[in-house]
């Protein structure tokens, strides 16, 4: 994951992009946090919620599958305020650590006021992660201060749950079904012109899926985005 950059040999941060709406399109720029150092591991965690129960009189139980539940990814990454760790993002490197929580707090946490919640991120790290989530715990502890009380050096804990649109979620609770709606989650490169190809063999029907999924830009597709796949309308331009 923490590789370099092929093209200008560069390490590769861990970015998370911040989004007020759940459609993931208009990114808060100001907000987005880039780890000043790289998480040494990360881990992801998928949940089978089983019914175990056991009849009476039987000496085991048959588990049942009952639901399964939202992915979770878990980083954990250092912030310091000794300006000794090689490598440190520079936008960072002059803040005090408490500023420094505060830009991720801000990135991650930050409510929007007119929707009560949290706000929507993408964890992106190279090629491999891309992770649409809401942030579920957060954890910071401290190890190093200065004479005065201020911390030097903190460490972040952080859980995110993977987050689907309603559309997705509805589509996959309906895999039997004869206009079966397709659910695609967009990556670098990805075209809704050739996606749209791939699902229903042709791509004029890329203009319904726009409207589908209230995409203001048929070029610009959002990294990250659950796009949805209606039926079609063969009658519909």
């Amino acid at each position: 994951m923490a590789g370099k950059d092929k093209k200008r040999g560069e390490l590769t941060k861990l970015v998370i992009h911040s989004y007020p709406e759940k459609n993931f399109q208009e990114e808060d720029k100001t907000l987005r946090f880039t780890t000043p150092i790289n998480p040494e591991t990360f881990s992801k965690t998928s949940f089978i919620e089983l019914n175990t129960t056991r009849a009476h009189g039987q000496p085991g139980a048959d588990p049942k599958y009952k639901s399964t539940k939202p992915e979770e990814l878990k980083i954990e990454f250092v912030l310091d305020g000794t300006n000794s760790l090689e490598g440190y993002v520079k936008k960072y490197k002059e803040m005090e650590v408490s500023e420094q929580i505060k830009a991720f707090t801000d990135c991650v946490y930050q409510y929007k006021s007119d929707q009560h919640r949290p706000r929507f991120l993408i964890v992106r790290w190279g090629s491999d992660l891309n992770f649409p989530c809401v942030l579920s715990h957060l954890d910071v502890s401290y190890s190093l201060f200065k004479s005065n009380g201020n911390p030097l050096r903190a460490k972040v804990s952080a859980t995110f749950v993977k987050y689907e649109t309603p559309e997705a979620i509805a589509a996959a609770k309906r895999p039997a079904s004869p206009d079966l709606t397709h659910v695609r989650t967009s990556k670098q490169g990805d075209r809704l012109d050739l996606m749209t190809h791939k699902i229903y063999k042709d791509p004029a029907f890329f203009l319904q899926v726009a409207r589908a999924n209230n995409l203001s830009s048929v070029r610009n597709l959002p990294l990250g985005r659950d796009v949805y796949f209606p039926p079609i309308n063969k009658n519909e331009p």
